[in-house]
């Protein structure tokens, strides 16, 4: 009897333990939502209350927005160009090569400003304040703000999410002119389409609306790039490794947040 006792707690011990392993990757994706959720909250309420940081507010915005200009100037020019010239040679086909600089100006003021300019931030600035966190946290410099009564919440989280919450409109208004400005030249340079025509179609068929989306979606991205490269960054461990994963982490999280994010803003914007 106590053999056969025994043999059934085995038997139940490993299935628990089995168990246990199957919902090991859940169990880490709800705690992983938890800490994001519970970090996020504190940097929102940090960003309203007293003392505020306008300097470390100030030098984010310089490193996120400012030192981002020529790499988001380079894409959005080079995008420009190529959506110039793959829609002035389809359109031609059907002698509409006209409405070219409309398609493009709604383009690019809807979707591939926003998206491209998020993308471009994430990979430079993104990448960058995930290990820079990462670092101050494997060397206990977080722990020493803690010690010294400062909330790093405060002092390095809270600045940095305002920034890019800023910062990322603007960097799409940018993109999104020296992407005009390339595809003028593709456009009306390069491919002959008549200039009064290009700006013409641009002013009739442009809307404040699609301004506006733009707009909209750069700030949701800005607060996800922030929100997800911060928080990466806020609880790496492990030394060298667990930074570069953090890292690394921070800027695939982001990158897909964009993208999905873009689906469902795009969905209910344009019912509106």
């Amino acid at each position: 009897m106590i053999q056969e006792g025994v043999a059934v707690a085995d038997r139940g011990s490993e299935s628990a333990g089995v168990l246990a392993r199957l919902a090991a990757p859940a169990i880490d994706v709800f705690e992983s939502i938890g800490r994001l959720v519970t970090l996020t909250s504190k940097t929102v309420l940090w960003s309203i209350r007293p003392p505020y940081r306008v300097g470390q507010l100030l030098a984010a915005m310089e490193f996120i927005g400012v030192q981002s200009v020529f790499i988001v100037s380079l894409t959005g020019v080079f995008s420009g160009m190529v959506l110039a010239l793959q829609t002035t040679n389809s359109l031609r086909q059907f002698s509409a090569e006209g409405v070219v600089g409309s398609v493009v100006a709604i383009s690019l003021t809807r979707e591939i400003s926003p998206v491209f300019a998020a993308l471009m931030v994430t990979a430079r600035a993104g990448s960058s304040m995930a290990a820079e966190l990462g670092n101050m946290r494997v060397t206990e410099q977080i722990d020493a703000l803690v010690t010294m009564g400062v909330s790093p919440v405060q002092y390095l989280l809270s600045p940095r999410l305002v920034a890019s919450v800023l910062m990322l409109p603007l960097l799409c208004v940018l993109y999104t002119c020296v992407g005009m400005v390339g595809a003028w030249f593709v456009a009306v340079d390069v491919l002959g389409v008549d200039p009064g025509i290009f700006l013409s179609n641009i002013e009739k068929y442009l809307m404040p609306k699609d301004f506006w989306m733009g707009e909209i979606k750069a700030t949701a991205f800005g607060f996800l790039i922030s929100v997800i490269c911060c928080n990466q960054g806020y609880h790496a461990s492990g030394g060298a490794r667990g930074v570069g994963l953090a890292t690394t982490r921070g800027v695939v999280q982001s990158a897909v947040a964009i993208l999905i994010a873009n689906y469902f803003i795009t969905s209910v914007l344009t019912d509106l």
